[in-house]
Order: C-alpha cells, then sequence, then structure tokens
C-alpha cells in the first residue's frame, strides 16, 4: 500500500494525513473483497524496515492501526471477516497488541474473507525464522535434513495454512517487491498502478482482478500443457 507520504507531500500536507487518507483505502478494498468472495487479503501494513522512519510517524502509525481495529471491529463482524496478523508482532507496542489480539479472538471464529495484517514484516526475516524453527525441530526429532520439502519448509512460515498469493498488487508505480512475500509470492501475479495508495479505489480493485483473470498461469508449463490439463480436470 504504498504511496501515503507522496500523496501527502503533493497537497502540502504532512505525512500523516496521507496515512490518515490510506486508512479509508483500506476500508473500501476490504469490504469488497469481502463483497466479491475473495478469501484471503494479505495487506503490507508495517515492514520491519519502517520502523527507521522519523518516531513521530511511526508513533502516529501505531496510533492509526489501533484507531482502524477499533473502529472497524464492528464492520469486521458484520462482513463475517476473520483477522490474522504476520511479523515480529512482539514488536508492536503493547496497546496496540493488545486491541489486535481482543479484535483476532472476536473474529476467530468468522469464515468469511481472511484479512491477514502484516506488521513490522519482512520477507527475509520470515524466511530465517522459518529456519530456525525446523533446526530446533530437527534437533528435537531427529530428523535427516534431506527430508525437508518445499511444503514442509512452507509449514515453517508466519503464512502456514494460509495459500500463496494469486495476485499482487502493486501502488504508486514502484517495480519492486519490497520484502513482501518473497518464498509465498513465487508464483504470483503482478498488477502495477502509478495511482498512490489514498487514490486506490473499488474500481482499481476490480481492474486489477479483471485483469488477473485474462492472466495465463502456466507454473513452469507450456500453454499446451495448461490447456491439456484444462480439459482433462
Amino acid at each position: 500500500m504504498d504511496g501515503n507520504g507522496r500523496w501527502a507531500k503533493a497537497r502540502g500536507l504532512p505525512r500523516i494525513a496521507g496515512h490518515r487518507a490510506g486508512v479509508k483505502a483500506v476500508r473500501a478494498v476490504v469490504e469488497e473483497c469481502a463483497r466479491a468472495g475473495v478469501e484471503y487479503l494479505t495487506l503490507f501494513a508495517f515492514s520491519r524496515e519502517n520502523w527507521r522512519r522519523p518516531e513521530d510517524e511511526v508513533n502516529a502509525l501505531m496510533v492509526l492501526l489501533e484507531q482502524y481495529l477499533e473502529r472497524e471491529l464492528d464492520t469486521i463482524m458484520k462482513n463475517n471477516i476473520r483477522l490474522r496478523t504476520i511479523g515480529r508482532i512482539e514488536e508492536i507496542p503493547e496497546d496496540v497488541r493488545r486491541t489486535l489480539s481482543r479484535v483476532t479472538d472476536r473474529s476467530a471464529g468468522n469464515d468469511g474473507l481472511t484479512l491477514i495484517l502484516a506488521l513490522s514484516y519482512s520477507g527475509r526475516q520470515d524466511i530465517v525464522d522459518a529456519a530456525r524453527r525446523w533446526s530446533e525441530e530437527v534437533a528435537r526429532s531427529g530428523k535427516t535434513p534431506d527430508a525437508l520439502s518445499e511444503e514442509d519448509f512452507s509449514g515453517y512460515l508466519s503464512t502456514s495454512g494460509i495459500p500463496d498469493p494469486d495476485l499482487i498488487i502493486r501502488t504508486s508505480g514502484e517495480m519492486r517487491i519490497s520484502n513482501f512475500l518473497l518464498w509465498q509470492a513465487a508464483y504470483a501475479e503482478f498488477f502495477v498502478t502509478e495511482k498512490l495508495w489514498p487514490d486506490f479505489t473499488v474500481d482499481d480493485l476490480r481492474e486489477a482482478i479483471r485483469d488477473f483473470g485474462g492472466r495465463e498461469r502456466r507454473f513452469g508449463m507450456t500453454s499446451d500443457q495448461v490447456k491439456e490439463e484444462t480439459e482433462s480436470g
């Protein structure tokens, strides 16, 4: 969700004004995904690298996150949304963690859209943490390293039990993945828009989904093989 700061700067506003405007875009996108039957939506809300930003901006972002969770709980429940988080949640301020835990617990029984907030998240760190957990399991169980498969390793990631993303939408025209779901995004389709995140609308989301629907996903196969597999399956 890139471009909040640039959106504010272009209007002569403080960066936090851009983040507030970004929250409105979050609300619209989440509700549309719930209506459209999207099963999983992951929002890269705060990266581990974002801790390097000015302290006042980081503090304001944490306040906005807590306010969003407080204000949107009724909407989350009304839309049958289940909230999950990935990342180093222990690095988030305690009061925000308590609110996260409360909303997560309240929505745990919902079976519609799963909304995943990536907070203090780093794709590289996720892989390193998974390797550590796997190493600890090997030491406890006596498993041999050559028994590890890609599927097994995925189970040690913070996204265990969550399908790999089909589509990654990148706002503000940036042509990079920015340390987001590095393992999981191996075969994701990308949709890049020049729009800054606060200007991203439901119509833009629908355009991205339509564009995705026209893609041929080969997963290393040829077009003929995909066609044969589709016809036989």
